[in-house]
């Protein structure tokens, strides 16, 4: 029987756009009471009084998930403010596409995996205690399908989504007897802001993502409200993508020869 989202407290980070913005949207017209954090205050404060001028409840709150005092500070004033958070959804995330050696220490790896991987663990970790107190709650861990299928160029940022995989499992078996569910989700490419802030590499001006791959942030966003009425350990999005995971782990040397014939020889210049 699928849960109901009304009255629900529901905290989203990386509000400011994408499946953060749409799910926060779908949320509020569900009836949950919707936080939504992120670094972009002008953003995050259009979208709560669209939200609430459509009659629903949401409220901003400017944060940057790499710093712990202002996950703590957020967290302690939405318990302050409505006593509880009933789902936590961990969506704020980053990539930065490029060959290995050619990334930044700083501004590429040690950033990514701070936004993508630290900022989620440090976030749960600050949650949980409510939950536990109150013995119910819903993480919902956003991923990607690089979490599942390593890529050419995507090294960093599939190390930190494979980290989520991880951190997903081993959370949802230390708590889900305490009543609280664990999900994580897996989207394939979506149109989004996300591949605008990737970095500005050749090899990206000769290579697209087919189109009708490409998916829709609405149509993902709706996949994390159904999740969230109907939990679940994972989901990969969308479905037919599972089938490309088989393949991957069936077949890995297939794979690797494909993708070094077709991506790594065509674009990788020394």
């Amino acid at each position: 029987m699928p849960i109901s989202l009304q009255d629900k407290v529901v905290l989203i980070t990386g509000a400011s756009s994408g499946f953060g913005a749409d799910a926060a949207r779908l949320f509020a017209r569900k009836g949950s009471i919707v936080f939504l954090a992120a670094r972009r205050m002008d953003r995050l404060g259009e979208l709560a009084e669209e939200i609430n001028g459509a009659g629903g409840k949401a409220f901003p709150i400017q944060l940057d998930v790499t710093v712990l005092p202002q996950i703590e500070q957020a967290v302690q004033t939405v318990i302050n403010k409505v006593g509880r958070i009933d789902i936590l959804i961990n969506n704020a995330g980053v990539g930065r596409f490029n060959w290995f050696e050619k990334l930044h220490p700083a501004a590429d790896i040690d950033m990514q995996i701070d936004v993508n991987l630290r900022g989620a663990m440090h976030f749960t970790r600050v949650v949980l205690p409510s939950m536990l107190a109150h013995r119910s709650g819903h993480i919902i861990n956003v991923s990607s399908v690089a979490g599942l299928i390593p890529a050419p160029t995507y090294s960093v940022y599939a190390a930190t989504k494979y980290g989520i995989r991880g951190f997903s499992s081993a959370l949802r078996r230390e708590v889900t007897s305490m009543g609280i569910h664990v999900s994580s989700l897996y989207p394939g490419p979506a149109s989004t802001e996300f591949g605008l802030q990737t970095g500005d590499n050749p090899f990206k001006k000769n290579f697209r993502v087919p189109r009708w791959i490409n998916l829709s942030s609405e149509y993902i966003a709706r996949r994390i409200v159904g999740v969230a009425r109907h939990p679940r350990r994972a989901l990969v999005i969308p479905w037919w993508f599972s089938l490309l995971v088989a393949i991957d782990t069936l077949f890995p040397g297939l794979v690797d020869w494909l993708v070094n014939a077709v991506f790594v020889k065509r674009f990788h210049q020394n």
